[in-house]
C-alpha cells in the first residue's frame, strides 16, 4: 500500500550488489509513478528517469530548462512508488561544482538509488541531436569529483556521461572516460555510440559498469539486450520509449474521437479499470478502511 516497503539504502545497497554481478539490468524509462510500478510488475530490474521525460512532461524541450526543485520532485514521486532502484538524469548538475554537490545529496534524500552526471555546457541539448558542445576536461572532473565527495551513501550510484564522442570522436571519448572514472565516476554512459564495436572499445577503455542508451530517432542503432550483453554493456536503458508509446497511443485515440465520436473501437488497447486497480493494490486500502474496496471489477 501507498509507497515501496524498500528502504532507499537498502534499494541501493541491492542495486550496487547486483550490478557488481557484471550481468545486464534493464532499466526501461518511467514517465510517470504508475508506469513506475508497471516496469517492476513486468519483471524488470531498473527504472530509468529521462530528463527529456521530465522535461516534455512539462511541455518543455530538453535543453536544461527544468531546475532541480522540479526533477528531485517528480524523481521522488517515482522513485518512492516502486520497489525497484531508479535512475535519474540530472543533466549537468544544475551548475558549478557547489550546485553539483548539492544536487546529489537532494536526489539522495529524494530516494533515488544514482543520477548521471554529463559533461556538455549549458545550455545543453539532446544527446543524439547534432550541434553539441562539451567542456574540458578539467571541468568535467571537478564535476564528478563534487559528486562522489558529496554523497553520504557510498551505494548512491555516481554515474559520469560523456557527449564527446559526436564532438571529437571515439578515441576522445575514450580518454574522457578514463579520466572520469579517475575522478570516481562509479560508471560510465557513453552517449550516442554509432555501433556495437563503440561500445566495446569504451567497454575495453574502463573497468566500471557501462552504460547503453537505445533512444529510438538518434544516433545509435536500437541493439537487442542480447547484442549488447555480447559487448559487455552493464545496464541499457529505453528513456523516452514508454511514453512516445503512450503519446503515440493518445494521438491514435483522440483521432477516433474526431472520426467516430466515441472510443469503442479502442477498448481492446486500453489497460482495463480491473488491471489498474490490481496496479495501484487497491485491495490493500481496505485493511486501512473497508469501505475502500467493497466491490469486485470483471473483465467479462
Amino acid at each position: 500500500m501507498l509507497y515501496s516497503h524498500t528502504p532507499p539504502a537498502e534499494k541501493r545497497r541491492l542495486f550496487r550488489e547486483r550490478l557488481a554481478t557484471g550481468e545486464l539490468l534493464r532499466f526501461p524509462g518511467a514517465f510517470n509513478p504508475l508506469s513506475a510500478r508497471l516496469i517492476e510488475q513486468k519483471g524488470f530490474e531498473g527504472v530509468y528517469i529521462s530528463g527529456a521525460v521530465l522535461s516534455a512532461d512539462l511541455g518543455l524541450p530538453d535543453i536544461g530548462l527544468t531546475t532541480l526543485t522540479e526533477v528531485a520532485g517528480r524523481g521522488q514521486q517515482i522513485a518512492r512508488m516502486t520497489e525497484l532502484p531508479a535512475i535519474i538524469d540530472a543533466d549537468t548538475g544544475f551548475g558549478e561544482p557547489m550546485n553539483v554537490a548539492r544536487t546529489i545529496q537532494t536526489l539522495e534524500d529524494a530516494g533515488l538509488a544514482g543520477a548521471h552526471i554529463e559533461d556538455q555546457i549549458n545550455p545543453k541539448r539532446c544527446g543524439h541531436l547534432d550541434g553539441k558542445a562539451v567542456v574540458g576536461s578539467d571541468t568535467a572532473v571537478k564535476r564528478i569529483r563534487a559528486a562522489v565527495d558529496a554523497r553520504r551513501d557510498e551505494n548512491f550510484l555516481i554515474m559520469a556521461r560523456t557527449d564527446i564522442a559526436a564532438v571529437d570522436g571515439l578515441e576522445a571519448a575514450k580518454d574522457r572516460a578514463k579520466a572520469l572514472v579517475d575522478a570516481g565516476a562509479d560508471a560510465i554512459f557513453p552517449e550516442a555510440m554509432r555501433s556495437l564495436e563503440e561500445f566495446a572499445a569504451v567497454r575495453d577503455a574502463v573497468d566500471v559498469p557501462i552504460l547503453a542508451n537505445m533512444t529510438e530517432f538518434g544516433k545509435s542503432d536500437l541493439f537487442s539486450v542480447d547484442q549488447l550483453r555480447d559487448v559487455g554493456v552493464n545496464i541499457v536503458i529505453w528513456p523516452v520509449s514508454m511514453l512516445r508509446i503512450a503519446m503515440g497511443a493518445t494521438g491514435r485515440a483522440l483521432d477516433t474521437l474526431i472520426d467516430e465520436g466515441h472510443l469503442t473501437s479502442k477498448l481492446g488497447e486500453m489497460q482495463h479499470r480491473a488491471d489498474l486497480y490490481d496496479l495501484i493494490d487497491y485491495e490493500s486500502y481496505n485493511h486501512f478502511d473497508s469501505g475502500v474496496f467493497n466491490f469486485t471489477i470483471t473483465k467479462e
